[in-house]
């Protein structure tokens, strides 16, 4: 049975292109090259020092598990590292995370891979998966996936058409701009959930809101929150790059002292 032959760095190239929305002449612009190069390097005419391998996918903005692979496709070593967050020399980072977690309580925050997959979460998060199917929980437990399940946090979450679109949006978006096939069967899944919509129903968001809230059922009361996302700046380690910490804080003054009360300050 024949298989399908792996694409070439200039078909990769041109793809990476293309998901940018640039044209050749765009992209020679921008990293200072000619157009005529570019073209070369798309058909194949001309092979990529891996200078300029790297040089384009910088300006391309191409994630670096995907400059692995161009680096790969033309022959070279990959240029950077991927160490499991267990190893010695991730140390530093595991601090930070364990340390921005912490100081975080009593509010929520939790750790994502490139994928949503949850890697850890302080204390308060158990305030949001508290009621969910432990199944769903069950490693590797996706973030989106536990929030949009009718056995996740979905019955708890009372904006779930705002709340789902918003975060359709933005899984689309990253599978967009990593061109990850994962993202886009998950999409394909979350959207098929009951009660989850692909598009905002924006006559339901208040005048009075600066961000979009999520509203979430707690016993007879409502918590509301609004997330921050973090990154690391300057990663250039494969996982560390992939890794991204979602922060919730109370949107309102009932939501902040009901967090407050688990830890005893009234």
């Amino acid at each position: 049975m024949a298989t399908a032959a792996a694409p070439n760095v200039g078909e990769m190239l041109r793809t990476w292109r293309r998901r940018r929305s640039l044209s050749q002449l765009d992209l020679a612009l921008d990293a200072e090259v000619s157009s005529r190069h570019v073209s070369f390097l798309e058909t194949g005419r001309s092979r990529p020092s891996r200078e300029m391998l790297l040089h384009l996918a910088e300006h391309l903005e191409v994630p670096l598990r995907e400059r692995n692979a161009l680096l790969l496709a033309a022959g070279y070593a990959p240029a950077y590292g991927e160490r499991s967050l267990d190893e010695p020399e991730m140390e530093p980072a595991r601090l930070a995370l364990d340390r921005f977690l912490s100081a975080h309580e009593p509010y929520p925050a939790v750790v994502l891979d490139r994928r949503y997959n949850l890697l850890a979460g302080n204390d308060a998060s158990q305030l949001l998966i508290g009621e969910v199917d432990p199944e769903l929980l069950e490693p590797p437990a996706n973030a989106l996936r536990v929030t949009l399940h009718p056995r996740g946090m979905a019955p708890r979450v009372l904006n779930l058409d705002e709340w789902s679109a918003h975060l359709l949006a933005r899984l689309r978006r990253q599978a967009q701009i990593t061109g990850d096939l994962e993202l886009s069967r998950l999409h394909a899944e979350l959207a098929a959930y009951p009660g989850v919509v692909s598009e905002a129903p924006h006559e339901g968001i208040a005048t009075a809101d600066i961000v979009l809230p999520l509203r979430m059922r707690d016993g007879d009361r409502e918590l509301t929150f609004f997330s921050t996302v973090s990154t690391f700046g300057t990663a250039v380690d494969v996982t560390l790059a992939e890794l991204s910490i979602e922060a919730f804080y109370p949107a309102n003054a009932s939501t902040a002292q009901r967090l407050l009360a688990d830890i005893g300050v009234g």
